[in-house]
């Protein structure tokens, strides 16, 4: 379907940064998007893996990336900019579950490792866009959060609070660029099976499997549908908001 001669969700000659991009959730929105016309960063802490995920996506270029060092999240942007002069799109994927246990098993080298990823990731990176963005009065930023950061995973208070947070982010952000041209979204996947579930247990994957009515476990690829809409213009009056993919297990 077209609109004029323009289709729908189309995204050519825009930039997209998708951090966490080499495996999983990030790689799959790093296809999607490439193949709506975006010219992707994979970002990444992994260089050789970003670049390898790459290598097998048309325009895409690898980038390594530290979401938790605000210096590696800056350098990684100048050279993006240095590259295309643009970023149209951050996509706030890198993610880390942490181990599942009870609250009084979190050491707090567990707690502070997921704050920095989950939490402070996606803080250094969008403070790191927003200028280029506001400079062009047009952005996109969608930040992965969790059913867990609506519900609570019992056994994962780390990850369920950072995802918490990675909401009440998108909320504030959204309003202080409401009125730049920058629309800011989250989406809230259920359980996907990707490698992160290796971190978990199989009684952990199966609690959280068991509360979904679809009685499955979500794609990679039906994620990043979703993210793919909120990463483009026809995502124009929506902001602020946080759209769950859990396979009806979350109806709020």
């Amino acid at each position: 379907m077209f609109i004029g001669f323009m289709p729908f969700l189309d995204l050519t000659d825009q930039t997209a940064i998708v951090t966490g991009a080499a495996t999983g959730i990030g790689e799959a929105i790093a296809r999607r998007l490439a193949g709506a016309g975006a010219t992707v960063a994979i970002a990444d802490v992994d260089a050789d893996a970003a670049a390898a995920t790459a290598s097998g996506i048309p325009n895409a270029f690898g980038i390594q990336m530290d979401v938790t060092s605000a210096s590696s999240v800056g350098s990684a942007v100048e050279q993006v900019l240095a590259k295309t002069g643009r970023i149209d799109i951050l996509v706030n994927n890198a993610g880390v579950a942490g181990k599942a246990a009870p609250i009084t098993e979190q050491s707090e080298e567990d707690w502070h490792r997921i704050i920095a990823v989950n939490m402070t990731g996606p803080f250094h990176c969008i403070r790191a866009v927003l200028p280029p963005m506001r400079e062009r009065k047009y952005g996109r930023i969608v930040n992965i959060a969790s059913i867990a950061g609506k519900e609570g995973n019992p056994n994962m208070v780390p990850y369920s609070a950072t995802k918490a947070a990675v909401i009440g982010i998108t909320k504030v952000v959204a309003k202080e660029v409401a009125t730049d041209g920058i629309c800011v979204n989250a989406v809230a996947p259920a359980v996907v099976q990707t490698k992160i579930l290796d971190q978990l247990t199989p009684q952990q994957v199966s609690y959280m499997t068991d509360k979904i009515p679809m009685r499955r476990t979500g794609k990679p690829e039906e994620i990043a549908a979703v993210v793919h809409f909120l990463s483009s213009a026809d995502c124009s009056f929506v902001t602020g908001q946080c759209y769950d993919a859990s396979g009806g297990r979350a109806t709020y």
